[in-house]
């Protein structure tokens, strides 16, 4: 899985296809990722303790990570990436302009 948390990526198909986001989660063994303001879930939660808030509750959900691309900001849209190692330092670099991501 080529995508990390805290990376800006871009919505490639669905209902919230065109959106960008930064990943929150990533979950590596069910292949999804949790992307800010992508899927989102309407939740009725009740209070478990005394002093919590009960109501409804709308909350991000995993999105399949195939489903989203990285995106780089100087080709502005979402790109495949490549490796490039400098000495001992490996850094992501988009396959189109060769821009770090």
């Amino acid at each position: 899985m080529n995508i990390k948390k805290n990376d800006t990526v871009i919505v490639l198909s669905g209902k919230y296809k065109g959106t960008k986001g930064k990943v929150q989660v990533v979950l590596p063994k069910e292949d999804k990722v949790v992307v800010e303001g992508v899927n989102i879930a309407t939740c009725h939660t009740k209070p478990r303790k005394q002093g919590d808030q009960a109501g409804i509750v709308k909350r991000e959900t995993p999105i399949r990570a195939c489903k989203v691309a990285l995106f780089c900001a100087k080709c502005g849209k979402g790109v495949r990436t490549h490796a490039k190692i400098e000495g001992d330092k490996k850094t992501r670099v988009c396959a189109k302009c060769g821009a770090e991501i």
